[in-house]
């Protein structure tokens, strides 16, 4: 009887190797290569037979296809169908993935109450039982005879229970919980997740039904498993945000049915999951009023204008060396920010400590809130007070010049909807505004952020 062999595969990128190696060779990270038994190919007269060719493969012009719009299933959550790209596609495979308790499993529970209006949802749980599922389930108010249920956690009984159903929407929660009996691999290894990924997707295709797959992320925040299961899969949807918080932002980094710049925002509360259809008036709720430091901004997500208020704050430093902490924006970003202030503007942060935070949990990622950061560290520095109805969009280069952004006209509108009668934008901007339907508008435009910096001096309170 043959033995079964040992091999060390990279949990990253899985690069399969008869010795262990401290760093891959294939994806070069370190401390991936997990060993795991490999078994063996059958011998003697049980001999596996070479597939059989494939003679019947039916072949088609692009001209003979049907380009008709394809039929999509709606959630009756705007926000989830915006990321979608206007529903749920069937055949298709979407993988959603986050942190643990961020409301994965909470949301897809969440959408089968309308769902099961018209459709059979079949759910599949490798981590909780059936009881539990109802108890979640009854404080969603999500009861319905079209929602099947079943707890198993190989997925040979998965895509058995889907051919026996034959639901119109399937939900597998999580993939790294799936195993496949012919592997010796624990579950969630590489090899396991790849496999188990690509029967469900088979079955997805053959079938023409909508899948989605929980997926658990790693330490450093990334999907666990191979980097090939994202390639696999038709989309990728992230859920964001801080355990702490109740907002929540539900991003796609990959929709082949659908733009990847969208983001849906939502609340968690003790009865699920609640849209918020206007997250930049979430954003500014609280604002602090006659405070330093403080400036509202303008940032893009896919075709969505979100307001977003970022707070400063600059203090003599306890230490030898002054602390400079940034949450919500790029740590880098910051630096280079405070030198240029201090090096075109004249103003030291040397031996001040310096802090950055965008209120809400949002992520300022576009150099479009160049402007207002820089604005709000030295309102702080100075003690000069920003007018609760200005708004600073703009980024900052290396030579203290404000440069143009894209997509002026609609963050101007945003603002401007919001009450915010003020707009400092780059002058190179100017011309691609329309001001006509904002009669009481005052547009201030600026060149450099030396000229930003003198324009809040003269609105200093007394």
């Amino acid at each position: 009887m043959a033995k079964s062999k040992t091999a060390y595969v990279c949990q990253n990128c899985g690069y399969e190797s008869a010795k262990w190696y401290g760093k891959c060779p294939e994806c070069g990270q370190w401390n991936t290569m997990e060993e795991q038994l490999k078994s063996p190919a059958p011998m003697g007269g049980k001999a596996a037979q070479a597939a059989p060719v494939v003679t019947n493969l039916e072949v088609s012009t692009i001209d003979a296809i049907s380009s008709a719009e394809e039929n999509r299933f709606h959630t009756d959550l705007s926000e989830l169908d915006r990321v979608l790209g206007g529903g749920i596609v069937k055949g298709s495979v979407i993988m959603l993935s986050g942190e643990p308790g961020i409301g994965k499993s909470t949301l897809l529970l969440q959408i089968c109450k309308f769902l099961c209006q018209g459709l059979r949802v079949l759910y599949i749980s490798g981590e909780e039982s059936a009881r539990q599922i109802k108890l979640r389930a009854m404080r969603l108010g999500v009861e319905s005879p079209n929602l099947f249920l079943a707890t198993t956690t190989d997925i040979d009984h998965v895509v058995a229970a889907i051919d026996k159903v034959h639901p119109d929407i399937a939900i597998i929660d999580s993939i790294q919980t799936m195993s496949l009996s012919d592997l010796q691999s624990s579950p969630g290894s590489v090899t396991q997740v790849r496999e188990c990924t690509q029967r469900l997707i088979y079955t997805a295709k053959s079938a023409d039904i909508p899948i989605f797959i929980v997926g658990h992320v790693n330490k450093d925040g990334a999907i666990a498993g191979p980097k090939v299961l994202e390639h696999m899969v038709d989309c990728v949807l992230y859920f964001e945000g801080e355990r702490h918080l109740a907002y929540r932002i539900l991003r796609a980094v990959k929709n082949r049915y659908g733009s990847t710049n969208e983001i849906g925002v939502f609340e968690m509360t003790d009865r699920g999951l609640t849209e918020v259809a206007n997250p930049s008036m979430m954003m500014l709720s609280g604002r602090p009023v006659n405070v330093s430091g403080t400036c509202v901004t303008c940032l893009m997500e896919g075709s969505r204008p979100i307001l977003a208020e970022v707070q400063a704050l600059v203090t003599k430093t306890a230490f030898g060396n002054p602390r400079r902490t940034a949450t919500g924006f790029d740590f880098n970003r910051m630096a280079l920010l405070l030198a240029v202030l201090e090096k075109r503007c004249g103003y030291f942060f040397g031996s001040l400590d310096a802090y950055i935070n965008v209120v809400g949990g949002l992520r300022l990622d576009e150099p479009a809130s160049d402007l207002s950061v820089a604005l709000a560290l030295v309102s702080n520095l100075t003690d000069r007070l920003i007018p609760d109805d200005l708004i600073a969009i703009g980024e900052i280069g290396l030579a203290g010049e404000v440069r143009a952004v894209n997509h002026i006209q609609n963050r101007v509108s945003e603002a401007y909807r919001l009450g915010f009668v003020c707009c400092m934008v780059p002058r190179h901007n100017l011309s691609q505004l329309n001001t006509e339907q904002m009669p009481d508008l005052e547009v201030i435009p600026v060149s450099s952020i030396n000229e930003a910096c003198k324009i809040i001096g003269r609105n200093k309170t007394e």
